[in-house]
């Protein structure tokens, strides 16, 4: 499977100039990883090898909290305050701890992380994240053995996010994740894009990422990490059960009940731009595929 790199994918003006934006913000040129992002053949690569532009990947969002269209993040966010911002790391640990956005701002280096995001609703981007990878952040409270899964809880703030003040959702909004997959390098606790400090609409102050799941298991604004023994019951298998699983791994061979996930639209393109084939795990397999072996993927979706 073909690597891209990140010159064939980003537009020139800001490749060359990555390092000094990165340099702005407080982050050494050291801290560049940059993540590949891997396509099936080269057809593929050419429609969708660059990056989605900033103005649809901060306007074009789910975020509930902010309402249910996909304009409500970008407009009723504007005013949510993230300061000060203080994320509790529990259950079965060792060390449970409290740890302030700042404090994890001068622990853990952010890094450049291209990743593809697949929206179970049909549709993709290409997205320059920073952040670092959620197992430095884990590794600090000493997981006990008990430890199987890892739920993670948003922010409930129905005064801020107007969005709460209604059913849609189970609040505050929870994830689930097994606990080697929250401990995978690529899965990622994001605090910024595009080289600048996260928007509100896309999660400030911290989210977490994993490239290979759909977008809606990747939990916004962040207050609380838990780990625990039994598999946690996310907000949207509670809302749906029948088409919302705890896995949500990208899988073109398994469709949603009410339309077919075998291809994506691509944000940012022409209306008349054909849809692209879905890639298995997004595209991330040799990466992943491994924790997944022997499992019924159509079973536990």
């Amino acid at each position: 499977m073909k690597k891209i790199k990140y010159s064939e994918i980003t537009p020139e003006k800001i490749y060359k100039n990555r390092r000094s934006f990165v340099k702005s913000l407080g982050y050494g040129a050291s801290s560049l990883a940059l993540a590949t992002i891997p396509f099936a053949s080269q057809s593929q690569a050419d429609d969708r090898n660059e990056l989605t532009s900033y103005k649809d990947i901060t306007t074009y969002n789910n975020y509930y909290e902010f309402g249910t269209s996909k304009s409500d993040p970008y407009v009723n966010s504007q005013n949510f305050k993230t300061s000060p911002w203080t994320i509790s790391i529990e259950g079965e640990v060792e060390k449970p701890i409290k740890i302030s956005m700042e404090e994890i701002t001068e622990a853990f280096v952010s890094e450049e992380r291209i990743y593809r995001l697949r929206c179970v609703e049909g549709w993709s981007m290409v997205i320059p994240w920073m952040g670092f990878s959620l197992s430095k952040l884990l590794s600090k409270v000493n997981p006990t053995s008990k430890a199987k899964y890892v739920e993670f809880e948003s922010v409930y703030d129905p005064e801020q996010m107007k969005g709460q003040r209604y059913p849609v959702l189970n609040w505050p909004y929870k994830e689930g994740l097994r606990i080697d997959e929250a401990m995978h390098p690529l899965t990622t606790v994001v605090t910024g894009l595009y080289g600048k400090k996260l928007p509100n609409q896309n999660g400030a102050p911290l989210r977490i990422f994993i490239p290979w799941k759909y977008g809606f298991k990747s939990a916004k604004a962040i207050v609380k990490i838990k780990f625990v023994e039994k598999m946690p019951t996310s907000s949207w298998m509670w809302a749906s059960p029948r088409e919302y699983g705890f896995y949500s791994n990208v899988n073109p061979n398994v469709d949603h009940p009410r339309w077919s996930q075998a291809t994506e639209r691509i944000i940012g393109k022409d209306i008349w731009v054909p849809r692209v084939k879905t890639l298995m795990f997004n595209g991330y397999g040799d990466e992943v595929a491994n924790l997944y072996t022997g499992m019924d993927l159509k079973k536990y979706f």
